[in-house]
């Protein structure tokens, strides 16, 4: 009989479809190439997408992250869809499942890599809502402390899953958001914070009379992104229930990466307002459309949110060179030693 060899790879709430399927060819390739007799033997690469919740509930928002991505990479996205070039591999699996990473996804001693980009600052639940704010980097006090307890509690329950699943020797590769050591983060890098600009907007709307009370207060982001010390602090305690786990923290940095700035000559201000707008209205799309009222008509609650990001889009095309993306991440790489 051949040997049997299982390497089972998974990606917990990808945010760049085009980076991930590149990922996983190059992941695939690199088997292959450590591993010449890959289909002889019967390996089985079972990789496995999960997206996270808040992803699935609005499909408009996929449209427009679909779209984003086809434009920025090529439009053989769309062509080829998911399998993308995995269906050059034999023997290779995919699937998606659609729980949370914040729960247990594989069955215990079964994951050999586990991965995750630009998705673990979302939160399981909502600890509390920003009276003056969209988003807890502009939060202090009990409010911003109820965020913190709240994401230190899914990091740690976030890394019990993980940590049941992997096989040991297995590894996790994270690129979560964060809050770096100059206090940078992806959205307030320089310029204007994306984030404050959101809740002028949206406050806008309220003077207005166009939303109410209510709505102003529930456009609240589900995430917290969180400092280099909170991601390492239950690697850095040995009594923590993670380390008990078997997790150890082999690497740790921040990196911050240019996205979206405006260069005069290479681009028209139209045209960088445009793109610049599709890349945040992306994530953020359905935070707006969840806080007005259910009770209002689809085609009205859209209406509303077209005009609040036609108002921002104006403003960067007014002055580009004041709105700027960067992605602040920290890497991580962990490894499960027991």
């Amino acid at each position: 009989m051949h040997k049997q060899i299982e390497n089972v790879r998974q990606d917990v709430g990808p945010n760049s479809s085009s980076f991930v399927l590149d990922f996983d060819d190059s992941l695939v390739s690199s088997l292959g190439q450590r591993q010449p007799n890959l289909s002889r033997m019967r390996a089985e690469f079972r990789r496995v997408v999960k997206q996270v919740r808040n992803d699935l509930r609005q499909p408009r928002r996929i449209g427009v992250q679909i779209e984003w991505f086809a434009r920025e990479r090529d439009e053989k996205l769309l062509a080829v869809g998911i399998d993308h070039g995995l269906r050059d591999f034999r023997r290779v699996f995919s699937f998606a499942s659609g729980t949370s990473f914040h729960q247990q996804i594989f069955p215990d001693a079964t994951l050999s890599l586990g991965f995750s980009a630009t998705a673990m600052h979302w939160l399981s639940r909502l600890p509390a809502t920003l009276g003056d704010h969209v988003h807890v980097v502009g939060a202090h006090g009990a409010i911003r402390d109820a965020f913190a307890a709240q994401a230190a509690a899914d990091w740690e329950t976030i890394l019990l899953h993980r940590a049941r699943e992997l096989v040991p020797g297995g590894q996790l590769v994270l690129a979560n958001l964060c809050i770096d050591e100059a206090g940078r983060y992806s959205g307030g890098s320089g310029g204007h914070d994306t984030f404050g600009m959101f809740a002028r907007h949206w406050r806008t709307l309220y003077e207005d009379g166009t939303i109410t009370s209510h709505e102003l207060h529930r456009a609240t982001f589900v995430q917290y992104f969180r400092t280099i010390p909170e991601f390492r602090a239950p690697f850095d305690d040995p009594a923590s229930a993670v380390s008990r786990a078997g997790l150890v923290l082999e690497h740790c940095s921040s990196v911050l990466t240019p996205v979206k700035h405006f260069t005069a000559g290479a681009q028209d201000a139209a045209t960088y307002a445009r793109e610049f707008i599709a890349s945040i209205r992306a994530f953020s799309e359905s935070t707006f459309l969840d806080a007005l009222e259910a009770g209002r008509p689809q085609t009205e609650r859209e209406a509303i949110v077209d005009r609040f990001y036609a108002a921002y889009e104006a403003e960067v095309a007014a002055t580009p060179e004041d709105h700027r993306r960067d992605a602040v991440h920290c890497f991580m790489r962990v490894a499960k030693v027991v």
